[in-house]
């Protein structure tokens, strides 16, 4: 597995400064993050120069560019804020590749208006998975036609809350276009170590051919979210549930200071050694 994180985490709005200062703490991947150009996460345009200086910035200073955040609310109660996300969301899947990355990220929505990452009542209801389902088919329209594949993640305040509305998804749109970002800090917010163990296996066991990324982050006891390692999530047996399935590929951090950035590298590729698995150059 290639260590990564966000590289929004480092200060900066020039790619090289900030995927240099990636490298040296320590990881060699990064889901980038527009706001890391200078520019808005979904910005209304990607200047063509701008997308190039990009993938420049990654191969100078040796990190993939393992995704895009290309993250709006999916079911915003308004149409218009949903129909202006799609619109961006053209605009970063027509620039990804040209940056150097096939993978962009999304978030599933809730019906908060203001908060794409807190809960709402009406996320179980019935025309929220009917609204996620409409905008998820514009999007992998966009995929298709761009050649990217498109990451969703369970997220307890999503509509997509854990990871069999995930494969329900998955199963709904039968496209191959859509892969899931597995975060299981995000399946569970205090649960004992017999539960979350069980939660992380069975979302592996449930989407283990549909996993393209990893995160890594912590809940600390009382739910609350903190930096990989300082917390009470079992990594080692994580890894080894990532490993039993033959992944190979990215594990991104996020949640944490840049100052804290090379623990976390530290810790993360301690707990790979644990695990018996390998890092990838």
């Amino acid at each position: 597995m290639r260590l990564g994180i966000f590289a929004k985490t480092f200060p900066g709005t020039e790619p090289e400064t900030v995927l240099s200062a990636v490298r040296e703490a320590g990881f060699t991947a990064a889901q980038y993050n527009m706001a890391c150009s200078g520019l808005p996460s979904m910005p209304d345009a990607v200047p063509e120069a701008e997308a190039a200086r990009i993938a420049e910035a990654a191969k100078a200073s040796g990190v993939e560019l393992a995704a895009l955040s290309g993250t709006y609310n999916m079911i915003h109660p308004d149409p218009g804020v949903r129909a202006a996300g799609l619109r961006r969301l053209t605009v970063l899947a027509e620039a990804a590749p040209r940056m150097g990355t096939r993978l962009v990220t999304l978030c599933t929505g809730t019906r908060d208006p203001d908060d794409q990452w807190r809960g709402h009542p009406d996320n179980d209801a019935p025309d929220a998975w009917a609204d996620l389902i409409s905008e998820m088919a514009q999007a992998i329209e966009l995929a298709e036609r761009h050649d990217i594949t498109l990451g969703i993640e369970p997220e307890l305040a999503n509509v997509v809350d854990s990871a069999a509305k995930a494969r329900r998804l998955i199963d709904d749109l039968a496209s191959p276009r859509l892969r899931i970002v597995l975060d299981p800090a995000n399946l569970f917010e205090i649960a004992s170590l017999d539960e979350q163990r069980r939660l992380v296996s069975e979302a592996v066991d449930l989407l283990g051919d549909r996993i393209a990324m990893g995160h890594a982050k912590d809940r600390a006891p009382d739910g609350a979210f903190v930096a990989a390692g300082q917390g009470v999530l079992d990594y080692p047996h994580y890894l080894r549930a990532l490993g039993s399935i033959g992944f190979r590929g990215a594990l991104v951090t996020h949640g944490l200071e840049a100052a804290d950035a090379p623990g976390v590298a530290r810790f993360l590729r301690a707990q790979l050694a644990e695990a018996a698995l390998s890092e990838s150059a």
